[in-house]
């Protein structure tokens, strides 16, 4: 973003809607609720073999019988600490917060599970993982699902300056972003606010490609698209995402996503 914009940002504001209507796509949905998602990044201790048997067998299955269906990843390449992420995905706010009380009164699933309890209490099969829960885009509240024949995927962070900014960042991608990303092939499976979680003010993204060549490709041509060029320096959406990471990930055979 050039620096002359940000001298003009503050009397742009002034004449902006507030935070809400920054927010709000100019796609209207039939329905006011949207997805939640949670995010689980793992960090584990070992090879994973068990924490992935425990995954499959158990722990989604139990969410399953809930209704909540649940993507299975690990990262693309192989790291020095190898670590696993899931996905649960959940219609509202107030289904995740009763699910999350309900498993634990699952007797089939506190059956299932108390022998990998018992055994990784002294010998624990991951260190810790870290938690985002976030609330799906205006522009895509439903999670859109990837074809079968995907072999990678992205994981974006988007971390904003400051709250307000944050919103912007949204505005950005309701109004303009996601339709270029359409345009070109970036494959779009869910965009959340993170609402809770401990990196904030930020976004989390996911998409989609068949494989490494096609997603250079994806990418290459959104940067040349005219409509990111006539978006890119507008103003509204100066310093809105300071710093971003992004995590390639295979999807684990028992994945549902």
């Amino acid at each position: 973003m050039q620096r002359r914009h940000f001298m003009k940002l503050t009397g742009l504001l002034a004449t902006l809607p507030a935070i809400n209507g920054i927010a709000a796509t100019t796609e209207k949905t039939a329905s006011s609720k949207k997805q939640i998602y949670e995010w689980r990044i793992y960090t584990l201790e070992g090879d994973g073999d068990g924490l992935d048997a425990f995954f499959r067998d158990t722990l989604i299955p139990a969410y399953n019988r809930k209704n909540i269906k649940a993507g299975a990843f690990a990262p693309y390449k192989k790291e020095e600490k190898e670590r696993r992420l899931l996905l649960f995905v959940y219609p509202d706010i107030d289904t995740y917060y009763k699910v999350k009380k309900d498993i634990w009164k699952d007797t089939t699933f506190r059956k299932a599970a108390q022998p990998f309890f018992d055994q990784t209490a002294p010998k624990p099969a991951y260190f810790n993982f870290e938690s985002y829960l976030c609330e799906a885009f205006d522009k895509i509240p439903v999670m859109r699902m990837p074809d079968k024949n995907r072999t990678l995927l992205e994981l974006r962070t988007y971390h904003s300056p400051n709250e307000e900014a944050n919103q912007r960042k949204i505005a950005m991608f309701n109004n303009d972003e996601i339709e270029i990303f359409d345009k070109v092939g970036v494959n779009s499976v869910c965009y959340g606010e993170i609402m809770a979680g401990p990196i904030m003010p930020a976004i989390m993204y996911l998409t989609w490609y068949k494989d490494e060549p096609t997603r250079a490709e994806a990418w290459n041509k959104f940067g040349k698209h005219p409509d990111w060029q006539r978006i890119k320096d507008m103003p509204e959406y100066a310093y809105t995402a300071t710093r971003n990471t992004s995590l390639f990930l295979s999807p684990l055979p028992y994945s549902q996503i």
